[in-house]
C-alpha cells in the first residue's frame, strides 16, 4: 500500500495543454475514481503516474518519493488494461505469472502467488486455458491476477469494463470493489462511467478540460456538487437545471407559480440563479411547473417522465406507477432540497428546501 500525491500536474502536447494543475491525494489504501467526459484527461494523467506519459510540470509521489523520471517498472505499480493485454499463446497461469518469470522469481514463490490470484479470483479451474477459451469476464479477471501476483503499492485500472456487457459490468464492479476491500491496496480507477465511480470508490476525482472541478466521496458529490458541471455529471438520471429569480417568499421558475421555500434568506431578492432538482425530488398534483411529456419509461419499481418545463428538459422518477404518452401534461412540484448555483459563474451558493412535503 501506498499514499499518492499529485502536486500541480502539467501535461503539455505542443501548443495544447492537456493537464492544468491537477492537484489531490490519494490516502494509503483508499479507492480512487478519476471520472469525466472523453477526453478531460483523465486517463493521461493516470498513464503519467504509470510512468507511460512524461511529465510537464509539476510533481508525482507515490509512497513518499517522487517519480516523475522512474521508470514504470520502478514505481512498484500494476495496471490493469480496457482490453485486457493478454498473451493469446500463453495460457491463464504463464499470464498471470510472466512478469515473475522476467523478474527470475523462484518456481516455488511463482507457483504459490498464482495459486492464491486464483483463488481469490475464482480462477482455479481455468490456469490451463488459453484466453480465446474464456468469457469476457473471465479474462479481465486474469488481467487482474496479473497485477495481484505482483504485490504492488498501487493498482492502476484503465476503463477496465468498458469491453463488458452491462449485466456482466455490474458484477464485475462488485468484484473489483470485494477484491480491494480485501487487499486493502491504493487503487486509481479510471471509467466515463459515474454510476462505476459513485458505487466502487471511497473518494471521486471529478475532471473537466484538464482539470479537477472537485474532490470528495461518492455522497459528497450527489448532495453538494460544488458547481454546475458536477450537478449535471453527478448523478443518474443527472440533476435537472433550470433558471430561476429570487423572490420575498420563494424561488420564481419561469411564468409559474414561485415555490415556497424556507432556508433561503441568504439570497438577495431578484438575484437570478440556476436550481439543481434532482429527479427523485418531485411530487404530481393539480398545480405546480407544467411539464409537456415526452415519453415515460416504466420499470415495475419507478417511473421515469422525461418531457420538458418552459421548453428545459426534465426528468423525473417516480416511485408509483404513472401513465403518460407524448404530447400529455401533467404538473409537478419539487418537494426536496433545492440546490442554487449562481447564474454567472456556475458556482454552488447552498441549498434551499421546499415548505411543503408530498
Amino acid at each position: 500500500m501506498a499514499h499518492v500525491a499529485i502536486k500541480d500536474i502539467y501535461k503539455n502536447y505542443g501548443a495544447v495543454r492537456a493537464l492544468k494543475g491537477i492537484d489531490f491525494e490519494i490516502n494509503d489504501g483508499e479507492f480512487v475514481a478519476l471520472v469525466g467526459p472523453s477526453g478531460c484527461g483523465k486517463t493521461t494523467l493516470l498513464r503519467m503516474i504509470a510512468g507511460l506519459e512524461d511529465i510537464t510540470g509539476g510533481e508525482i509521489h507515490i509512497a513518499g518519493r517522487v517519480v516523475n523520471d522512474l521508470q514504470p517498472k520502478a514505481r512498484d505499480i500494476a495496471m490493469v488494461f480496457q482490453n485486457y493485454a493478454l498473451y493469446p499463446h500463453m495460457k491463464v497461469a504463464d499470464n498471470m505469472s510472466f512478469s515473475m518469470q522476467l523478474a527470475g522469481a523462484p518456481k516455488d514463490e511463482i507457483k504459490t502467488k498464482v495459486e492464491e490470484a486464483a483463488r481469490i479470483l475464482n480462477l482455479e479451474n481455468y490456469l490451463d486455458r488459453y484466453p480465446r477459451e474464456l468469457s469476457g469476464g473471465q479474462r479481465q479477471r486474469v488481467a487482474m491476477g496479473r497485477a495481484i501476483v505482483r504485490n504492488p503499492k498501487v493498482f492502476l485500472f484503465d476503463e477496465p469494463l468498458s469491453n463488458l456487457d452491462a449485466k456482466l459490468r455490474v458484477s464485475m464492479r462488485a468484484e473489483i470493489k470485494a477484491l480491494h476491500q480485501r487487499l486493502g491496496t491504493t487503487a486509481v480507477y479510471v471509467t466515463h462511467d459515474q454510476i462505476e465511480a459513485m458505487t466502487m470508490a471511497d473518494k471521486i476525482v471529478v475532471m473537466s478540460e484538464g482539470h479537477v472541478e472537485q474532490v470528495g466521496t461518492p455522497l459528497e458529490l450527489y448532495d453538494e456538487p460544488q458547481n454546475l458541471f458536477v450537478a449535471a455529471f453527478i448523478g443518474s438520471p443527472s440533476m435537472n437545471l433550470m433558471e430561476a429569480t429570487v423572490t420575498e417568499s420563494g424561488l420564481k421558475i419561469g411564468s409559474f407559480p414561485e415555490i415556497a421555500t424556507q432556508s433561503y434568506d441568504w439570497l438577495p431578492t431578484g438575484k437570478e440563479i440556476v436550481v439543481g432538482m434532482r429527479p427523485y425530488d418531485f411530487a404530481i398534483g393539480d398545480t405546480g411547473l407544467k411539464l409537456d411529456v415526452s415519453v415515460t419509461e416504466p420499470t415495475g419499481v419507478e417511473t421515469q417522465v422525461a418531457g420538458h418545463i418552459e421548453g428545459k428538459p426534465v426528468t423525473c422518477l417516480f416511485k408509483e406507477r404513472v401513465s403518460g404518452r407524448y404530447g400529455d401534461t401533467m404538473h409537478v412540484t419539487p418537494n426536496g432540497p433545492l440546490h442554487v448555483f449562481d447564474k454567472e459563474t456556475g458556482q454552488r451558493l447552498g441549498t434551499a428546501f421546499t415548505v411543503t412535503k408530498h
